[in-house]
């Protein structure tokens, strides 16, 4: 009856887990944040507590499941309702490379040394530190990196053609709102950002899911 008891609340605990996984969606899945480190770790312990305290039962197990699933479900629900409790829930990217040059502050800040650079860029099949035009630390502890031009596949040597600046590009509107932040300092304005949404015919940011500038290729909207 012992390993019985502990089948069924294990396939119990399992399945709730899963429906859980399911309802909260693949976004979830995709990256891993502090929350949901700390979300993994006590739902993990909620359930093999239970597996192996007899005086925990089959309610106790789905009761503990539904409510820290609802936690969940009620932070990702601001995260998308609210757009300011984004970069406190969720963190932001930081740029640890920017223009070829490693920014020092921002990795101190990152608690980000050298041989921990190193390795999450061989991660991204990058072994030189001079390869990388830009370097950016996800918030799932990640990095995705956009290399020189000369160091792209194929190269410009290969092709014999002269090499091209590397721009980034810069997030001016997300989810209706104006990043004015990242708008001053592409070097733009709002006279010029009217202009460019009035050649699209858009009369208002709440128009825009998503604009993104950069410098040689203009802006790419994406409409709501």
């Amino acid at each position: 009856m012992h390993f019985v008891r502990i089948a069924i609340e294990l396939v119990i605990g399992f399945t709730a887990l899963f429906f859980m996984t399911k309802i909260l969606g693949k976004a979830t899945l995709a990256q891993i944040t502090a929350f949901d480190f700390i979300s993994a770790i006590v739902l993990g312990e909620l359930v093999g507590n239970a597996l192996y305290d007899k005086e925990i039962g089959i309610g106790s197990i789905l009761f503990a499941v539904a409510l820290w699933g609802l936690m969940i479900y009620v932070v990702e629900w601001c995260t998308q309702k609210f757009r300011g409790s984004r970069s406190f829930l969720e963190g932001q990217p930081s740029i640890i490379i920017r223009n070829g040059h490693m920014d020092r502050e921002m990795m101190k800040k990152e608690k980000l040394d050298i041989d921990m650079l190193q390795n999450l860029l061989r991660r991204k099949d990058v072994f030189s530190i001079r390869e990388v035009d830009y370097a950016i630390l996800e918030t799932d502890g990640t990095v995705s990196v956009l290399k020189k031009s000369q160091y792209t596949q194929p190269t410009m040597e290969d092709l014999q053609k002269p090499r091209k600046p590397v721009y980034l590009p810069v997030t001016i509107i997300d989810d209706g709102e104006v990043d004015w932040g990242n708008l001053k300092a592409a070097g733009l304005n709002e006279d010029w950002l009217l202009k460019n949404l009035r050649s699209h015919h858009i009369h208002s940011y709440k128009e825009i899911f998503y604009c993104e500038w950069k410098k040689d290729e203009g802006v790419y909207i994406e409409k709501m």
